[in-house]
């Protein structure tokens, strides 16, 4: 009886540990693929400007450089935002009619305070990249049309509303600057890259149950003894 226990123990004890080891491997080798994947995304959004593609696919041709010429219409869409760098305010979406078409511009931040003056129409050339970011979920309010304030950029809903294309152009510069905003371009920043700390969350369980296998060991010797 007392060898089987002991057998037992070892089987959890080495079982557990390899499980644990093994998880944490695979997320060491998707910290790596992560890595590969931002580093990509990087040279791409700093990749020479093109113009933009005449049906843009969501997923191909997500953070393309584009540039393009144009001019905004005084209408206006205010995401409400809070950044660590400039606090709350809001990301300012307009339409943006450029060869033919129209498609929205994100031309970035604006205080909460300069949320409701007017920002006449304009021509410009705005330099940045597509995005179709994934901000909504089921738990996203709807937008309070009123008010024009707007929760997240749903790239559909937003072109509904501005009777554009499902095409969203955010700056990172314009020429000339649009006065009052400052642009918020797309980044790899805020990608989740959480591998390295599941990683050392299960080399740690791994520990842990290696020195709680150890201690039970150490108290069934001390039974018998």
């Amino acid at each position: 009886m007392g060898a089987l226990r002991w057998a037992l123990l070892a089987a959890l004890g080495i079982g557990g540990v390899a499980i644990l080891l093994s998880l944490g491997v695979w997320q060491v080798q998707r910290l790596a693929w992560k890595r590969a994947v931002l580093a990509d995304i990087d040279a791409r959004i700093a990749a020479a400007s093109v113009t933009i593609p005449a049906a843009p696919d969501p997923q191909a041709d997500r953070y393309l450089p584009v540039a393009a010429e144009g001019t905004t219409t005084g209408q206006e869409i205010d995401v409400l935002i809070s950044t660590a760098q400039l606090g709350a305010g809001y990301r300012v979406v307009v339409p943006f009619e450029t060869g033919g078409r129209r498609i929205l511009l994100d031309l970035g931040f604006v205080p909460t305070e300069e949320k409701d003056p007017p920002r006449p129409a304009q021509r410009l050339t705005a330099t940045g990249n597509l995005h179709w970011p994934d901000e909504t979920d089921r738990f996203t309010p709807a937008p309070d049309r009123a008010e024009n304030i707007w929760f997240a950029r749903d790239v559909a809903a937003m072109a509904d509303a501005l009777g554009t294309e499902p095409i969203l152009l955010v700056a990172r510069r314009t020429d000339p600057p649009v006065p009052g905003t400052v642009p918020l371009p797309v980044t790899s920043a805020n990608i989740p890259n959480d591998h390295l700390g599941y990683a050392i969350t299960w080399f740690s369980l791994a520990a842990i149950w290696a020195g709680m296998t150890a201690l039970l060991g150490w108290r069934m010797a001390s039974r018998r003894g």
